[in-house]
C-alpha cells in the first residue's frame, strides 16, 4: 500500500480484544511494508557497520605499505557510502509510508465505527476521548508501527556486527559480545517505571483537555454567572498538575538517556585496554585493534533504537488500548438487519410508553423530565437501540430492519444539533427525498435574519447558500443554529420526523411561525415533536402527555391544560403551591354579598371608611 492509493477500499476487520492484539493486527496487515523498510534498514545498518572494518583494513594495508590493499579498501569504503546513502533514503520512504498508512488504516475504522453506531458513540464513550483517539492517539500507533522495522533491523544488525568480530578477532569479539547485549538490555528495569510516568503524565494531560474543552464549550454561560475565574484557577491548577509529571517522566527517560551513552562508553573502553594489551602481546594488529574499536563505536547508532522502540511502546500502549476499547463497540442490533422488507409506513408506536403516533399527523408529546424526552427520540429514531421491547412502525420493529432503512424511514434531530463546516449549500445537500425545496424549508424554519447574517460575515458573496458556515456554526446565535438545523431536518423530508425541542432558542414569535411553517411544509407527513412549549402544543393534531415513562393522557392542548393538573403544571410551570391555590380557588364557595353603607349616616360612613384606612396606613 503506497500513500497516493489511500484511502483504503476496505480498511479490514481490526482485532480489538485488547491493545496489543491491535498493534499486532496493524502490524501485520502491513507486511509488506514492514519487511521493505526491514531489507532498506539491514542494508544502511549494515553499511554503517561496515566502515570501521574498511577503516581497519586501510590502516592496516598503510602499516604494510600495500598501495593495492590501499586502493581496495578505498573501493569498499566508497561502495559502503553509497550503500549508506541508498539505504538511509529508501528506509525513510518506506519508515513514512508505513506509519501514514497504519495511521490512515485506524482513522478510517474510527470513522467506520462512528458512521455505525451514530449517536450511540458518544453515550458510550465520551466525545473527548474519541477525539483524542482519533488525532494523537492514531500518530502514536503509526510511530510504533513503522519503528518495529527499523528495530528489527537495528538488532540484527548488532548480531551481525558481534558475530564478525568474533570471526574477524576472537580475543576481542568475546568481549564486544558479551558487552553489548548487557548494554542493550540494562535499560530494561526502568521501562516499566518510566511507562508508569508516561501513563500518569497522560492521563492528567487528558483532565487538563477535558477541562479546557468544557470551559470553551461554556464561556458564555460562564461569563453571565462570573465563574471565569474559577474555572481559569482550576485550569491553572490542572496544567501545573500535568508539568510537574511531565517533569518526572522527562526524568525517567533521562536517565534512560545517559545510560544509553555511559554503558556503551564503558564498553569502549574494557575493549581499548583489552585491544592495547593484546597489541603490546603481539596478539592483534593495529589495523585490528583499531576495526574493533570503531566497530564497538558505530553500533551505538543502532543501538538508539533499542530507546526508541521501548519509548514507542510505551506512548502507544495506552493509545491501543483506548483505541481498542472503541473499535470494540458494537449496536445491540444487528446492522444489516434480520428483516428483508421494503421501507414501512403507518403508525409509530412505542411499547415502553404505549405512545401510538398516528401516520401523517402533527403529534407533539409531553414529557416531565427531559432526559426521558431524549431517550423516547433515541428510542423512536432506532439509532440508540435499548434492550427490550422495539419500537414499530406500520407494525414492522426498528431493530429488525437494516441500518440504512431505519434511518431513511425516521429521521432524529437531536435538542442539539450539529452544523459541520462548510457552505450552507453542503450544509443542506444531504441524502432527501427531493419533494422539500431548499429554500421552502428555509422560509418554513424562519431563517431570512440568518441568511443575511451568514452574507454580511462573509467576504465577496452575494448568494447565501454560498455563504461559509464556521465550526459547529460557533458565529451564529443558538436561535439561529437551531433554524439551520431545522431546516436541514425539513430538506431530508423523511417519511417520520422525530424533533427534541426544535425552538427552545427562539422567542415566542418567531416559534409562532416556526409552528406554522413546520405544519404546513409537513402537511402528509408524521411528524413527532417533543416539546413543552404551549405554542407547538396548540397547533399540534394531538397532544399525548407522559408521566413516569407511560401515556398518561392524550387530547388536544386546551383540553389537556382544563383537565390534567400535572400536564398544565409541566406546561405553565406552575410548582406544587401554585396549583393547591389555584385548586382551593376553584373549589371554594363565593363570598356573601357585603350591604352597601348608609350614606345618609355619617357614623356608618366613618365605620365603613375605617379598614381603608388601615390598608393605606398598612401599605
Amino acid at each position: 500500500m503506497q500513500i497516493q492509493d489511500l484511502p483504503y477500499s476496505d480498511p479490514g476487520v481490526p482485532d480489538a480484544r485488547s491493545g496489543p492484539r491491535l498493534l499486532w493486527w496493524l502490524g501485520r496487515n502491513q507486511l509488506g511494508g514492514q519487511c521493505r523498510a526491514l531489507l532498506w534498514g539491514m542494508l544502511h545498518f549494515a553499511s554503517v557497520c561496515a566502515l570501521p572494518f574498511c577503516v581497519g583494513l586501510a590502516v592496516q594495508a598503510a602499516v604494510d605499505r600495500s598501495p593495492r590493499r590501499l586502493a581496495l579498501t578505498g573501493g569498499l569504503m566508497l561502495l559502503c557510502g553509497t550503500a549508506i546513502a541508498v539505504g538511509d533514503t529508501f528506509l525513510h520512504r518506506a519508515a513514512v509510508t508505513n506509519w501514514i498508512t497504519a495511521a490512515a488504516r485506524l482513522q478510517q475504522l474510527l470513522a467506520r465505527k462512528a458512521a455505525y453506531l451514530g449517536s450511540a458513540l458518544t453515550r458510550r464513550v465520551a466525545a473527548g476521548e474519541v477525539v483524542t483517539v482519533s488525532t494523537g492517539d492514531v500518530e502514536k500507533l503509526g510511530w510504533f508501527v513503522e519503528a518495529v522495522s527499523r528495530f528489527t533491523a537495528a538488532a540484527l544488525t548488532v548480531v551481525v556486527v558481534c558475530v564478525a568480530l568474533l570471526v574477524y578477532q576472537p580475543a576481542l569479539g568475546v568481549v564486544v559480545a558479551v558487552g553489548l547485549p548487557m548494554v542493550a538490555l540494562a535499560v530494561l528495569p526502568l521501562l516499566p517505571r518510566a511507562t508508569s510516568r508516561a501513563d500518569v503524565q497522560r492521563e492528567k494531560a487528558g483532565r487538563a483537555t477535558e477541562l479546557a474543552s468544557d470551559t470553551v464549550a461554556g464561556l458564555r454561560v460562564l461569563r453571565g454567572i462570573g465563574g471565569e475565574d474559577l474555572f481559569l484557577d482550576r485550569y491553572r491548577r490542572a496544567s501545573q498538575e500535568v508539568r510537574h509529571a511531565a517533569v518526572r517522566s522527562a526524568r525517567m527517560w533521562s536517565v534512560i538517556s545517559a545510560l544509553e551513552v555511559l554503558l556503551p562508553g564503558l564498553l569502549l573502553i574494557v575493549v581499548v585496554l583489552r585491544g592495547v594489551q593484546l597489541a603490546r602481546e603481539g596478539r592483534i594488529t593495529v589495523g585490528e585493534l583499531i576495526t574493533v574499536y570503531s566497530a564497538v563505536m558505530i553500533v551505538n547508532y543502532p543501538l538508539r533504537h533499542f530507546q526508541e522502540i521501548a519509548m514507542a511502546y510505551s506512548f502507544s500502549r495506552p493509545s491501543a488500548q483506548r483505541a481498542a476499547r472503541v473499535l470494540s463497540l458494537e449496536r445491540l442490533t444487528d446492522v444489516e438487519g434480520s428483516r428483508a422488507t421494503e421501507l414501512p409506513g403507518g403508525d409509530l408506536f412505542d411499547p415502553a410508553t404505549g405512545l401510538r403516533v398516528p401516520a401523517h399527523g402533527f403529534t407533539a408529546v409531553v414529557c416531565g423530565d427531559p432526559d426521558m424526552a431524549g431517550r423516547l427520540a433515541d428510542r423512536l429514531g432506532g439509532h440508540a437501540p435499548e434492550p427490550g421491547l422495539s419500537v414499530l412502525l406500520g407494525g414492522v420493529p426498528l431493530d429488525e430492519l437494516s441500518l440504512d432503512q431505519a434511518r431513511t424511514a425516521v429521521l432524529v434531530q437531536d435538542k442539539d444539533p450539529v452544523l459541520l463546516s462548510g457552505t450552507l449549500r453542503e450544509l443542506l445537500d444531504v441524502p432527501a427525498s427531493g419533494t422539500v425545496r431548499a429554500e421552502d424549508a428555509l422560509a418554513a424554519a424562519q431563517c431570512a435574519d440568518v441568511l443575511d447574517a451568514l452574507v454580511q460575515g462573509s467576504l465577496d458573496v452575494s448568494d447565501p447558500m454560498d455563504a461559509r458556515i464556521t465550526e459547529r456554526g460557533r458565529s451564529l446565535s443558538g436561535g439561529q443554529r437551531q433554524r439551520l438545523a431545522l431546516a436541514r431536518s425539513l430538506v431530508a423530508d423523511p417519511e417520520v420526523l422525530v424533533l427534541d425541542e426544535p425552538t427552545s432558542a427562539v422567542d415566542s414569535h418567531t416559534e409562532a411561525r416556526i409552528a406554522d411553517g413546520l405544519r404546513r411544509l409537513r402537511s402528509g407527513r408524521t411528524t413527532v415533536v417533543l416539546t413543552s412549549s404551549p405554542l407547538l402544543l396548540d397547533r399540534a393534531d394531538e397532544v399525548v402527555f407522559l408521566h413516569e415513562g407511560e401515556v398518561v393522557a392524550t387530547g388536544r392542548h386546551r383540553e389537556l391544560i382544563g383537565t390534567e393538573p400535572r400536564y398544565r403544571a409541566v406546561v405553565t410551570r406552575e410548582t406544587e403551591d401554585e396549583q393547591r391555590e389555584a385548586a382551593a380557588m376553584e373549589t371554594a364557595a363565593p363570598p356573601p354579598p357585603q350591604e352597601r353603607p348608609d350614606l345618609s349616616e355619617g357614623a356608618p360612613l366613618l365605620g365603613a371608611l375605617e379598614p381603608l384606612e388601615e390598608i393605606e396606613e398598612s401599605a
